[in-house]
C-alpha cells in the first residue's frame, strides 16, 4: 500500500475501510462479528474499538485458511451459517451477500461462494468448474497453470460457510503450494471430495468486490463510493 498504516484503516468515503465491511454485516444480521487482526493490531484495535466486533489475532500471516482459524474458539459455542468477508472490500453490498446468503440456504450447500466474469483475472483465484457447471475447485494465480490463467472467473474471497463443516475441515488444509499458506477455498476441495456440495453465486457488479493493493486503487474506490 506504500503506507505503514494498516491497509483495512485506509480510508473510504471518510471512514476505515474494515469499517464499511463491519457495517454490511450488521445489517445482514450478524449474530457475532469477529475481526482477525495481525499486522499493527493494536492501532486496528484502537481505531475501530467502538465497532460491535470481537477481535481475534494472526500473529503469523499463514494464509486465508490460517486466519479463519484462529476465531475458531470465538465461535466454538455457535451453530449457524459463518460468512467471510474480507477487510478491504468496502464497496461489497447488502444485495450481494443477500443473495450469497439466499443462495447458500436454498439447498443443501456446505459452503457457498462469491464470483465474478472479468477482463482481466491476474492476482486472484480462478474458479474452475466442471462439465457439469459446477465447482471443480479453487486455483490461486501463484498455482494455476497455463490453461487455469486463462479462465476468466475469479475467486472474490467472500464465503458463506456451515459452521461445522468449516471448522471440521480446516485443521485438515495444508500448505503444499506455491506461497506455502493454508489457503481457505481448499477447504472447498475438501467439502467435495467428502461429497458435500458447494454452492455459487455469481455477482456482475465488479467494483464492490474490489480490494485495494495501491493508493491509486483506494483513491479509485473511493471515487466510486462518492457515486453510491
Amino acid at each position: 500500500m506504500e503506507s505503514d498504516l494498516p491497509k483495512v484503516l485506509h480510508e473510504v468515503g471518510g471512514k476505515p475501510m474494515v469499517s464499511h465491511v463491519i457495517q454490511r454485516a450488521v445489517e445482514l444480521g450478524a449474530e457475532k462479528i469477529v475481526s482477525i487482526i495481525g499486522y499493527e493490531h493494536e492501532l486496528v484495535k484502537e481505531t475501530i474499538a467502538n465497532e460491535p466486533t470481537e477481535f481475534a489475532l494472526q500473529l503469523e500471516q499463514l494464509g486465508t485458511g490460517h486466519a479463519v482459524l484462529q476465531c475458531a474458539s470465538q465461535l466454538s459455542e455457535f451453530d449457524g451459517n459463518v460468512l467471510v468477508l474480507s477487510g478491504d472490500v468496502p464497496l461489497i453490498s447488502f444485495s450481494t451477500l443477500q443473495n450469497l446468503l439466499e443462495t447458500h440456504n436454498a439447498s443443501t450447500t456446505k459452503a457457498t461462494l462469491l464470483s465474478a466474469i472479468v477482463e482481466d483475472a491476474t492476482g486472484y483465484g480462478r474458479v474452475i468448474r466442471n462439465p457439469q457447471g459446477n465447482l471443480d475447485r479453487i486455483v490461486e494465480h501463484k498455482d494455476a497453470n497455463e490453461d487455469e490463467l486463462n479462465v476468466n472467473e475469479m475467486n472474490a474471497g467472500i464465503y458463506m460457510f456451515d459452521y461445522k463443516t468449516l471448522f471440521e475441515l480446516l485443521p485438515q488444509v495444508g500448505n503444499n503450494n506455491a506461497q506455502g499458506e493454508y489457503y481457505l477455498p481448499d477447504v472447498l476441495s475438501l467439502i467435495l471430495e467428502r461429497g458435500g456440495k458447494v454452492a455459487i453465486e455469481k455477482t456482475n457488479n465488479i467494483t464492490e468486490i474490489q480490494g485495494v493493493n495501491t493508493i491509486q486503487q483506494l483513491r479509485d474506490l473511493d471515487a466510486e463510493f462518492q457515486k453510491i
